[in-house]
């Protein structure tokens, strides 16, 4: 991290942020973004910025005030208008925490989004960033005022799909479309269809030029006309820059646009970049830890869990049915909803660590106090997966808290094994689980295992039945199963497979015949059971 608050407020101030009190510039750079949680002691990095969520009564802030300021944070942000009188301004100037005002209408999601996107760290590794065109590498919002400045308008810079990646200042001087795209992160519903119905999209997609689009009077905040550039790297459209303006630009501030749009290709490249080797670098060092090799010990010091109690999550997505599967797409929703996870957890310890390994998101979480951890776990899963909803067939598996670096590997395959069944079984409806809650499914699933890799196949009473079904074209075998997983009910199994009990009856004198089966023995009973479960099952 790289920026402090007075960074913060140039890019986000008058937007989503304001200044109430206390003197930025002392601040320091911001070493990470944290959410106060009333109910908990916090965890912070050094220098947090903390977002005060329903903090709103002065008493409660000088409170929360004083302690972030044993802790060294940075700032407090809390919801405007903010009531400021003498006890909160004292707190301010004793502790050093500068108090900030969050925007009538902004998110605490939208500015936590936007706070990470603006102290994501641009260069990986490097102890000094590399500098294009006189701006940090991968500083999105540094570009974006700089070419608002070049071009005397406030503008954003946009990916393929219209999500704000950054924005300048002087947003203020646009009309409420604009606002309301900034504080969404994503340009309006509304205004996109527009856009793509009058072929904006196409136009500025399909060429280097600029596309002016007039002010729609019919458009509720649509006030101000637009110019777009796209931005490209060879054949490939990375994004577009999008200018509100007062009237066309000159030739000269047109060629600067295009001329902008070519430095922000190289910053978007960038950032893609060292995202990718930070993402190699996470997933490098926490298969190292799960391994619980010789480097386990090196690695959980460099994620920042040496010497913690920690939890194994493993997410991944349901296997799905024939038919259902494209793979680029699996892959690019299999990264969304790993990055999903990452911040889930960060919110809920900032110590807590994420990374997708193979096609298994992982996350360590580390484990604080003396209560039931997989239990807090499972907490944690169930309402991330609660917030993905159905839409995202994501199931959560967890393994049991490792109290050292030598666990580690067990909590693992503990949780690996419970999220198979998971992955394995999508329709139950059953998307977080710890082993102990499918341990006879999963034994089930290495049985299967077993058996395939030696070529076992039915034998004795359940190989008949399987023979007889097959020259006469009955259904001896669904009988069984349905009577053995009914415990014997004849009615509950007859309606199972939907006839009559008296016809169910008559099924079960014949398949006992035919198998040479004496369904009152529970050996007996137990072996086909068993046969039809893990040899041949459904």
């Amino acid at each position: 991290m790289s920026a402090g608050v007075v960074r913060v407020l140039d890019d986000l101030g008058g937007t989503l942020l304001d200044l109430v009190h206390g003197d930025p510039g002392g601040a320091g750079d911001i070493g990470g973004v944290a959410i106060h949680d009333p109910f908990e002691e916090p965890v912070l990095p050094r220098h947090a910025l903390v977002l005060g969520v329903g903090v709103r009564e002065p008493a409660d802030i000088v409170r929360l005030l004083r302690g972030l300021g044993k802790q060294e944070a940075a700032g407090l942000v809390v919801r405007a208008p903010v009531a400021v009188p003498a006890e909160v301004t004292a707190a301010v100037d004793e502790t050093g925490v500068v108090l900030l005002g969050l925007t009538r209408g902004a998110s605490w999601a939208q500015l936590a989004a936007m706070l990470r996107a603006l102290l994501a760290e641009g260069d990986v590794g490097q102890a000094e960033p590399e500098m294009l065109g006189g701006v940090p590498s991968g500083d999105l919002f540094a570009v974006a005022n700089a070419i608002a400045e070049l071009i005397d308008a406030p503008v954003t810079i946009e990916d393929p799909r219209s999500r704000v990646l950054a924005f300048s200042g002087r947003q203020d001087e646009a009309d409420p479309s604009r606002v309301e795209t900034i504080l969404g992160r994503q340009v309006p519903e509304r205004f996109a269809r527009m856009l793509t119905d009058r072929g904006v999209f196409r136009e500025l997609y399909r060429s280097d030029r600029l596309v002016y689009v007039d002010a729609l009077v019919n458009l509720d905040g649509l006030t101000m006309p637009r110019v777009a550039v796209a931005v490209r790297a060879g054949d490939e459209v990375l994004g577009s820059i999008w200018a509100a303006v007062r009237e066309p630009l000159s030739a000269e501030r047109e060629q600067a646009l295009r001329e902008a749009a070519r430095l922000v290709a190289l910053h978007m490249l960038r950032v893609r970049a060292g995202t990718d080797v930070s993402r190699r670098l996470r997933a490098e060092l926490l298969s190292t830890a799960l391994e619980g090799g010789a480097g386990a010990r090196e690695a959980m010091a460099r994620l920042g869990l040496a010497g913690r109690p920690v939890v194994v999550l493993a997410l991944a997505l349901a296997d799905r049915g024939p038919g259902e599967r494209d793979d680029a797409g699996v892959a690019t929703e299999l990264q969304r909803v790993s990055d999903g996870l990452a911040m889930h957890l960060t919110a809920v310890h900032p110590r807590a660590a994420s990374a997708l390994v193979g096609d298994v998101a992982y996350g360590l979480v580390p484990v604080e106090g003396e209560g039931d951890g997989e239990q807090w776990a499972v907490s944690i899963a169930t309402e991330f997966v609660d917030r993905v909803g159905e839409r995202v067939p994501a199931v959560v598996a967890i393994g049991p808290v490792a109290e050292d670096v030598a666990a580690l590997a067990g909590a693992r395959a503990s949780a690996d094994r419970a999220l198979r069944v998971l992955r394995a079984e999508p329709r139950t409806g059953r998307r977080v689980a710890r082993l102990a809650d499918v341990q006879v499914e999963a034994l089930l699933l290495e049985l299967r295992d077993l058996v395939a890799a030696r070529g076992d196949r039915p034998t004795g009473p359940v190989a008949r039945l399987f023979d007889y079904d097959r020259q006469h074209n009955t259904n001896l075998v669904e009988t069984l199963r349905a009577w053995l997983d009914s415990f014997g009910d004849v009615n509950a199994a007859a309606n199972a497979v939907y006839v009559h009990p008296n016809t169910f009856r008559y099924r079960l004198r014949r398949l006992a015949e035919v198998a040479q089966l004496d369904l009152s023995d529970p050996e007996a009973r137990f072996a086909a059971m068993l046969q039809l479960r893990v040899i041949a099952p459904r």
